[in-house]
C-alpha cells in the first residue's frame, strides 16, 4: 500500500486512471486467453487443423502487433498518444465482438491476427504516461503499468473461467468486447490532452539520469537484450502445464497457481527494482541486468532439476521477482535516450520487437520439447539466459567505458 500511495502522489491522479484502464483492458483481453484450445478443439475438423489453429490463435496477434506497432507509434507522435490509446481499445472491442460471432477456426485465427494489428495499446499508454508525468520516475511508471498488465491478466483469466463455467464461449468474448469499448469511451472522455511542453518543463526528473551526448545509450542493443530476455521467458508458455503434470504429477489447480507465481513475483519486486535503479547512470542499470540475467540462468536451471513441486514453485516466484528488474527499467533507459517527439515511435518499435521475441520463444519451446521431450525445456531456458548474460555484459562494458571516457 505504501508503494501504491507513493506512486499516486508522485504521478498525480491521472496515473490512477491510466493504471485502471491498463488493468481492466488487459484483464478483458486475457479472459479468453487460457481457454482458446477448448474452443478451437470444438470447431476443428481434425487433429492437424487443431494443432495449427491452436498455435495460430496465440501467435497471430503477436505477429499482427509486431507488424504495426512501430507505425502506430509514429502516428501517435504526430497526432497524439491519447488518440492511439482510444484507437487501440476500439480496435480490441470490435475484433472481440467479431470473434464472438465466428464459427470457423481459420476465421478466428484471421481475426486474432487483425486484433493484434489493430491493438498496440501498451506502447502509446507508456508514451502518454511519459508526457503526462513530465518525464519523472520513468522506471517506476513503466513498472507500475507492467504490474497493471500482469495483475489484469491474472484476474481476467479467472473471470473468464467463471463465465465459461456458466455460459457459452462467445459470452467471454462479448464481455471482453464490451469492457474494451467502455474503456475506450472512458479514455476519450477522461484522459486529459497533454499540454505542449509538458515534458520539456521537467527535463531533470527522469528516473534514470539522461546520458550525455558522449554516452549514447545503444537502443538497438537494448532492444535485442530485451528480446532475448523475453524469448527466454516465453519458451515455457505452451509446455508449462504438461511439464508440471509429467514432472510432479500436479493437478491443474496446482499448475495454474504455480504459473501465477511468476506474475506474482514480478508484481512484488518491480517497484523495488524501479526504486533501486532510480536516478542511476545507464552503466549501473546495465550492470544490474548482467547480474539479473545470470541469476535467471541459475534459477531456471535449478527449477528444471528439482524433484519437489514446492521448491519448483518457490523458484518460479523468485524468477518472476528477477524479471521485474528487466523490461520496465530497460524500457525506461530507452525512453530517456530519445526526445519527446519520438516516444511513440520508439516505444512502438520496442513493443514490436517484444512480440517478435515472444513468437520466437514460443516456437523454440514447442520445437525443442517436441524433438527432445519436456525435460529439454528448462535447459533451453537456462541456455538462453546465459546468452542474455553475455549480451548484457558486452553492452555494459561498452557503456561503462563510454561513461569513463567522458571529459
Amino acid at each position: 500500500m505504501t508503494n501504491v500511495s507513493a506512486a499516486v502522489r508522485g504521478f498525480g491522479p491521472v496515473f490512477v486512471l491510466l493504471f485502471g484502464l491498463q488493468f481492466i483492458s488487459m484483464g478483458a483481453m486475457e479472459m479468453s486467453g487460457p481457454f482458446w484450445p477448448i474452443q478451437i478443439k470444438v470447431l476443428s475438423s481434425s487433429d492437424n487443423v487443431f494443432g495449427l489453429a491452436s498455435v495460430g490463435v496465440y501467435v497471430g496477434p503477436m505477429i499482427g502487433m509486431s507488424l504495426t506497432s512501430a507505425l502506430w507509434g509514429k502516428i501517435g507522435d504526430r497526432y497524439g498518444n491519447r488518440l492511439m490509446m482510444v484507437r487501440a481499445l476500439g480496435g480490441l472491442a470490435v475484433t472481440q465482438l467479431l470473434v464472438a460471432a465466428a464459427q470457423d477456426v481459420w476465421t478466428i485465427v484471421a481475426l486474432r491476427f487483425l486484433q493484434g494489428a489493430c491493438a498496440g495499446y501498451i506502447a502509446p499508454a507508456q508514451a502518454y504516461g511519459v508526457q503526462i508525468t513530465g518525464r519523472k520516475d520513468r522506471a517506476s511508471l513503466f513498472a507500475w503499468l507492467q504490474i497493471a498488465t500482469n495483475v489484469g491478466s491474472l484476474g481476467g483469466a479467472f473471470l473468464g473461467g467463471l463465465i465459461l463455467d456458466r455460459f457459452p464461449f462467445a459470452a467471454v468474448n462479448l464481455t471482453a468486447g464490451a469492457v474494451c469499448a467502455l474503456c475506450a469511451v472512458i479514455a476519450w472522455s477522461s484522459l486529459p490532452v497533454p499540454a505542449l511542453g509538458t515534458v520539456a518543463s521537467n527535463p531533470g526528473g527522469a528516473a534514470i539520469a539522461k546520458p550525455a551526448a558522449s554516452t549514447r545509450v545503444p537502443i538497438a542493443a537494448l532492444l535485442g537484450l530485451m528480446g532475448m530476455l523475453l524469448a527466454s521467458r516465453m519458451v515455457l508458455q505452451v509446455p508449462f502445464s504438461l511439464y508440471m503434470t509429467e514432472a510432479f504429477g500436479a493437478r491443474h489447480w496446482v499448475a495454474g497457481l504455480t504459473y501465477g507465481l511468476l506474475a506474482c513475483g514480478f508484481v512484488v519486486a518491480a517497484p523495488l527494482w524501479a526504486r533501486l535503479f532510480e536516478n542511476r547512470a545507464p552503466s549501473y542499470v546495465l550492470g544490474g541486468n548482467v547480474l539479473i540475467s545470470a541469476a535467471c540462468a541459475l534459477v531456471t536451471q535449478l527449477a528444471g532439476s528439482t524433484g519437489s513441486a514446492a521448491v519448483f514453485a518457490l523458484l518460479y516466484f523468485i524468477w518472476g521477482a528477477l524479471l521485474g528488474g528487466t523490461t520496465p527499467v530497460l524500457l525506461a533507459l530507452i525512453s530517456v535516450a530519445v526526445s519527446n517527439d519520438r516516444q511513440g515511435s520508439v516505444l512502438g518499435l520496442a513493443q514490436a520487437s517484444q512480440q517478435i521475441a515472444s513468437v520466437s520463444g514460443i516456437i523454440a519451446g514447442v520445437g525443442v520439447t517436441q524433438l527432445f521431450g519436456l525435460e529439454a525445456a528448462f535447459p533451453l531456458v537456462a541456455t538462453l539466459y546465459a546468452l542474455s548474460f553475455l549480451s548484457a555484459l558486452g553492452i555494459w562494458l561498452n557503456t561503462a567505458n563510454a561513461e569513463g571516457s567522458r571529459p
